[in-house]
Protein backbone atom coordinates (compact mmCIF):
# COMPACT_ATOMS: atom_id res chain seq x y z
CA UNK A 1 0.00 0.00 0.00
CA UNK A 2 1.39 3.47 -1.53
CA UNK A 3 1.85 5.73 1.71
CA UNK A 4 -1.12 8.31 1.76
CA UNK A 5 -0.57 11.95 0.93
CA UNK A 6 -1.51 13.04 4.24
CA UNK A 7 1.49 11.08 5.87
CA UNK A 8 3.89 11.99 3.47
CA UNK A 9 3.20 15.82 4.10
CA UNK A 10 3.21 15.62 8.05
CA UNK A 11 6.65 13.67 7.59
CA UNK A 12 8.26 16.17 5.49
CA UNK A 13 6.96 19.62 7.50
CA UNK A 14 7.33 18.37 10.62
CA UNK A 15 11.16 17.80 10.85
CA UNK A 16 11.27 21.07 8.95
CA UNK A 17 9.66 22.83 11.46
CA UNK A 18 11.37 21.27 14.09
CA UNK A 19 14.87 22.22 13.00
CA UNK A 20 13.69 25.64 12.30
CA UNK A 21 12.61 25.98 16.36
CA UNK A 22 15.76 24.88 17.39
CA UNK A 23 17.66 26.98 15.58
CA UNK A 24 15.20 29.95 16.78
CA UNK A 25 15.54 29.11 20.24
CA UNK A 26 19.30 28.69 20.44
CA UNK A 27 20.28 31.42 18.45
CA UNK A 28 20.36 35.11 19.85
CA UNK A 29 18.47 36.68 16.95
CA UNK A 30 14.86 37.61 18.28
CA UNK A 31 15.93 41.42 18.55
CA UNK A 32 18.75 43.56 17.28
CA UNK A 33 19.50 47.34 18.93
CA UNK A 34 21.52 49.80 16.65
CA UNK A 35 22.41 53.21 17.25
CA UNK A 36 24.15 53.26 20.04
CA UNK A 37 25.55 56.99 21.70
CA UNK A 38 29.49 57.33 22.08
CA UNK A 39 29.63 53.79 20.18
CA UNK A 40 30.45 52.94 16.43
CA UNK A 41 27.65 53.80 13.86
CA UNK A 42 28.25 49.80 12.96
CA UNK A 43 27.94 48.27 16.25
CA UNK A 44 24.83 45.77 16.36
CA UNK A 45 23.54 44.19 19.86
CA UNK A 46 21.78 40.83 19.37
CA UNK A 47 19.88 39.59 22.22
CA UNK A 48 18.42 36.05 22.10
CA UNK A 49 16.78 33.90 25.09
CA UNK A 50 19.88 32.78 26.27
CA UNK A 51 23.22 35.27 24.94
CA UNK A 52 23.34 38.76 24.11
CA UNK A 53 26.23 39.13 20.91
CA UNK A 54 27.66 42.25 20.01
CA UNK A 55 28.82 42.25 16.32
CA UNK A 56 31.12 45.32 14.39
CA UNK A 57 31.92 44.77 10.93
CA UNK A 58 35.52 45.50 11.82
CA UNK A 59 36.02 43.04 14.50
CA UNK A 60 34.60 39.38 14.42
CA UNK A 61 31.23 38.65 16.71
CA UNK A 62 31.55 38.52 20.23
CA UNK A 63 28.97 36.95 22.71
CA UNK A 64 28.37 36.67 26.29
CA UNK A 65 27.90 40.07 26.98
CA UNK A 66 26.52 41.25 30.46
CA UNK A 67 22.91 42.32 31.20
CA UNK A 68 23.27 44.99 32.22
CA UNK A 69 19.61 46.80 31.97
CA UNK A 70 17.74 42.92 33.37
CA UNK A 71 17.18 41.91 29.51
CA UNK A 72 16.73 37.96 30.73
CA UNK A 73 14.69 38.58 33.58
CA UNK A 74 11.78 39.99 31.38
CA UNK A 75 8.51 37.97 31.71
CA UNK A 76 8.17 37.42 27.80
CA UNK A 77 12.11 35.96 27.50
CA UNK A 78 11.52 33.24 30.75
CA UNK A 79 7.77 32.18 28.93
CA UNK A 80 9.49 31.93 25.87
CA UNK A 81 12.14 29.87 27.45
CA UNK A 82 10.04 27.26 29.17
CA UNK A 83 7.54 26.63 25.81
CA UNK A 84 10.20 26.94 23.21
CA UNK A 85 11.89 24.07 25.53
CA UNK A 86 8.62 22.24 26.13
CA UNK A 87 7.79 22.51 22.13
CA UNK A 88 10.95 20.73 21.09
CA UNK A 89 10.51 17.97 23.44
CA UNK A 90 6.85 17.29 22.64
CA UNK A 91 7.61 17.96 18.81
CA UNK A 92 10.44 14.99 19.19
CA UNK A 93 7.67 12.65 20.99
CA UNK A 94 5.14 13.44 17.80
CA UNK A 95 8.22 12.60 15.38
CA UNK A 96 8.61 8.90 17.13
CA UNK A 97 4.91 8.65 17.15
CA UNK A 98 4.62 9.35 13.66
CA UNK A 99 7.43 7.29 12.36
CA UNK A 100 5.72 4.17 14.11
CA UNK A 101 2.51 5.10 12.64
CA UNK A 102 3.00 5.70 9.05
CA UNK A 103 5.06 2.68 8.75
CA UNK A 104 7.07 3.26 5.53
CA UNK A 105 9.02 -0.14 5.90
CA UNK A 106 5.15 -1.98 5.85
CA UNK A 107 2.57 -2.61 3.78
CA UNK A 108 -0.49 -1.19 6.02
CA UNK A 109 0.41 2.17 8.24
CA UNK A 110 -1.11 2.20 11.70
CA UNK A 111 -3.79 5.45 11.19
CA UNK A 112 -4.53 5.45 14.94
CA UNK A 113 -0.94 6.24 16.06
CA UNK A 114 -0.38 8.24 12.77
CA UNK A 115 -3.69 10.79 13.75
CA UNK A 116 -2.00 10.57 17.12
CA UNK A 117 1.65 11.99 16.08
CA UNK A 118 -0.44 14.96 14.17
CA UNK A 119 -2.26 15.84 17.16
CA UNK A 120 1.22 15.70 19.34
CA UNK A 121 2.52 17.82 16.64
CA UNK A 122 -0.29 20.39 16.40
CA UNK A 123 0.26 20.97 20.06
CA UNK A 124 4.40 21.91 20.04
CA UNK A 125 3.34 23.81 16.70
CA UNK A 126 1.04 26.30 19.37
CA UNK A 127 3.72 25.54 22.23
CA UNK A 128 5.98 27.17 20.02
CA UNK A 129 3.77 29.95 18.37
CA UNK A 130 2.91 30.94 21.78
CA UNK A 131 6.05 32.85 23.02
CA UNK A 132 6.99 34.14 19.41
CA UNK A 133 3.86 36.06 19.31
CA UNK A 134 4.07 37.19 22.80
CA UNK A 135 8.26 38.24 22.16
CA UNK A 136 6.91 39.65 18.85
CA UNK A 137 3.87 41.79 20.72
CA UNK A 138 6.45 43.67 23.29
CA UNK A 139 9.63 43.98 20.95
CA UNK A 140 9.92 47.81 20.90
CA UNK A 141 7.98 48.06 24.28
CA UNK A 142 11.04 49.39 26.74
CA UNK A 143 9.33 48.65 29.72
CA UNK A 144 8.88 45.10 28.92
CA UNK A 145 11.89 44.05 27.21
CA UNK A 146 14.23 46.38 28.51
CA UNK A 147 16.72 48.31 26.24
CA UNK A 148 18.88 51.67 26.23
CA UNK A 149 16.81 54.79 25.55
CA UNK A 150 16.31 56.72 22.05
CA UNK A 151 17.77 56.80 19.65
CA UNK A 152 18.91 53.27 20.23
CA UNK A 153 16.25 51.50 17.42
CA UNK A 154 14.52 48.14 18.12
CA UNK A 155 14.50 45.75 14.98
CA UNK A 156 13.03 42.36 14.67
CA UNK A 157 15.83 39.46 14.44
CA UNK A 158 16.35 36.65 12.06
CA UNK A 159 15.75 33.99 14.93
CA UNK A 160 11.88 35.48 15.10
CA UNK A 161 11.28 35.31 11.90
CA UNK A 162 12.61 31.31 11.62
CA UNK A 163 10.39 30.41 14.78
CA UNK A 164 6.98 32.03 13.28
CA UNK A 165 8.54 29.61 10.02
CA UNK A 166 8.39 26.64 12.21
CA UNK A 167 5.38 27.16 14.02
CA UNK A 168 3.97 27.41 11.19
CA UNK A 169 5.01 24.20 9.76
CA UNK A 170 4.27 22.05 12.58
CA UNK A 171 1.03 22.98 12.61
CA UNK A 172 1.07 22.03 9.23
CA UNK A 173 2.61 18.64 9.66
CA UNK A 174 0.35 18.13 13.07
CA UNK A 175 -2.88 18.73 10.80
CA UNK A 176 -1.59 16.80 7.64
CA UNK A 177 -0.76 13.67 10.13
CA UNK A 178 -4.22 14.26 12.17
CA UNK A 179 -5.95 13.50 9.13
CA UNK A 180 -5.39 9.99 9.09
CA UNK A 181 -7.92 9.52 11.88
CA UNK A 182 -10.58 9.82 9.30
CA UNK A 183 -10.09 6.24 7.24
CA UNK A 184 -9.67 4.67 11.10
CA UNK A 185 -12.72 6.11 12.14
CA UNK A 186 -14.18 4.87 8.42
CA UNK A 187 -12.98 1.80 9.45
CA UNK A 188 -14.38 1.35 13.14
CA UNK A 189 -17.83 2.61 12.00
CA UNK A 190 -17.53 -0.53 8.98
CA UNK A 191 -17.08 -3.11 11.61
CA UNK A 192 -19.79 -1.95 14.22
CA UNK A 193 -22.46 -1.88 11.69
CA UNK A 194 -21.13 -5.29 10.97
CA UNK A 195 -20.69 -6.85 14.33
CA UNK A 196 -23.67 -9.18 15.75
CA UNK A 197 -25.65 -7.63 18.79
CA UNK A 198 -23.68 -8.76 22.21
CA UNK A 199 -27.51 -9.58 23.44
CA UNK A 200 -30.60 -10.27 22.44
CA UNK A 201 -33.09 -7.27 22.62
CA UNK A 202 -35.08 -7.16 25.46
CA UNK A 203 -38.65 -7.12 24.62
CA UNK A 204 -40.73 -4.21 25.67
CA UNK A 205 -42.89 -3.74 28.27
CA UNK A 206 -46.19 -3.36 26.56
CA UNK A 207 -45.63 -6.26 24.82
CA UNK A 208 -47.64 -9.11 26.56
CA UNK A 209 -47.40 -12.46 24.91
CA UNK A 210 -50.14 -15.28 25.73
CA UNK A 211 -49.44 -18.94 25.57
CA UNK A 212 -53.08 -20.54 24.69
CA UNK A 213 -54.39 -22.91 21.92
CA UNK A 214 -55.45 -21.74 18.40
CA UNK A 215 -58.80 -21.32 18.15
CA UNK A 216 -60.79 -23.47 15.62
CA UNK A 217 -62.12 -21.75 12.50
CA UNK A 218 -64.80 -22.82 10.72
CA UNK A 219 -63.36 -23.76 7.44
CA UNK A 220 -65.64 -21.53 5.14
CA UNK A 221 -63.24 -18.82 7.31
CA UNK A 222 -60.08 -21.00 7.66
CA UNK A 223 -59.65 -22.30 3.94
CA UNK A 224 -60.85 -18.92 1.89
CA UNK A 225 -58.64 -16.51 0.61
CA UNK A 226 -58.03 -14.42 -2.36
CA UNK A 227 -61.91 -14.86 -3.17
CA UNK A 228 -61.68 -18.94 -3.56
CA UNK A 229 -62.06 -21.75 -1.61
CA UNK A 230 -58.56 -23.50 -0.76
CA UNK A 231 -58.95 -27.24 -0.41
CA UNK A 232 -58.18 -28.18 3.31
CA UNK A 233 -55.01 -29.72 4.05
CA UNK A 234 -56.03 -33.39 4.14
CA UNK A 235 -57.37 -33.23 0.58
CA UNK A 236 -54.08 -31.23 -0.97
CA UNK A 237 -51.85 -33.85 -2.47
CA UNK A 238 -48.41 -32.99 -4.91
CA UNK A 239 -50.12 -30.15 -6.55
CA UNK A 240 -50.48 -28.46 -3.05
CA UNK A 241 -46.36 -27.94 -3.16
CA UNK A 242 -45.89 -23.83 -3.98
CA UNK A 243 -44.46 -22.62 -7.19
CA UNK A 244 -42.15 -20.30 -7.58
CA UNK A 245 -43.06 -17.09 -9.20
CA UNK A 246 -46.49 -15.57 -8.67
CA UNK A 247 -49.75 -16.33 -10.39
CA UNK A 248 -50.86 -15.31 -13.95
CA UNK A 249 -54.15 -13.79 -14.34
CA UNK A 250 -56.18 -16.30 -16.53
CA UNK A 251 -58.50 -14.47 -19.72
CA UNK A 252 -62.11 -15.27 -19.47
CA UNK A 253 -63.20 -18.10 -21.94
CA UNK A 254 -63.97 -17.33 -25.60
CA UNK A 255 -66.83 -18.34 -27.74
CA UNK A 256 -66.05 -20.09 -30.67
CA UNK A 257 -67.44 -19.43 -33.68
CA UNK A 258 -66.91 -21.50 -37.32
CA UNK A 259 -67.05 -18.63 -40.28
CA UNK A 260 -67.35 -22.23 -42.81
CA UNK A 261 -71.02 -23.68 -43.01
CA UNK A 262 -70.30 -26.78 -42.16
CA UNK A 263 -73.70 -27.84 -44.12
CA UNK A 264 -72.81 -26.37 -46.79
CA UNK A 265 -72.59 -28.71 -49.94
CA UNK A 266 -75.03 -31.38 -48.20
CA UNK A 267 -78.12 -31.27 -50.16
CA UNK A 268 -81.09 -33.24 -50.38
CA UNK A 269 -81.67 -36.63 -52.08
CA UNK A 270 -81.88 -35.82 -55.88
CA UNK A 271 -84.97 -37.25 -57.36
CA UNK A 272 -84.71 -39.11 -60.71
CA UNK A 273 -87.88 -39.81 -63.03
CA UNK A 274 -88.69 -43.46 -62.46
CA UNK A 275 -88.79 -43.38 -59.07
CA UNK A 276 -85.31 -44.31 -58.24
CA UNK A 277 -83.13 -41.93 -56.42
CA UNK A 278 -79.64 -42.20 -55.89
CA UNK A 279 -77.71 -40.04 -53.37
CA UNK A 280 -74.75 -37.51 -54.27
CA UNK A 281 -71.32 -38.93 -52.57
CA UNK A 282 -68.27 -36.99 -52.44
CA UNK A 283 -65.33 -38.32 -54.73
CA UNK A 284 -62.76 -40.26 -52.74
CA UNK A 285 -64.67 -42.15 -50.90
CA UNK A 286 -65.19 -45.78 -50.28
CA UNK A 287 -68.57 -46.05 -52.54
CA UNK A 288 -68.68 -44.55 -56.25
CA UNK A 289 -68.69 -41.35 -57.12
CA UNK A 290 -72.06 -39.87 -59.56
CA UNK A 291 -69.17 -39.85 -62.26
CA UNK A 292 -68.33 -43.47 -62.30
CA UNK A 293 -71.99 -44.66 -62.81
Amino acid sequence: MRTPVVMTLGMVFAPCGLLLTLTSTLTPGWRLLKGFLDQPLDLVLYQGLWDMCREQSSRERQCGQRDDLGYFAAEPVRVARGLTVTSLAVTGLGLLLATLGVRCWRDEPHFALAGLSGVVLFSAGLLSLIPVSWYNHFLADRTVLPAQPSPVTVQVGYSLVLGYLGSCLLLLGGFSLALSFAPWCAERCDSCRKAPPSSARRSSISTVYIDGPEPALTPAIKYYSDGQHRPQPDQLGAASQRKAGFPMPRPPPKAYSNPVDVLDGEKAPNSEPGGSSRSTRPCGSALPCDSDV
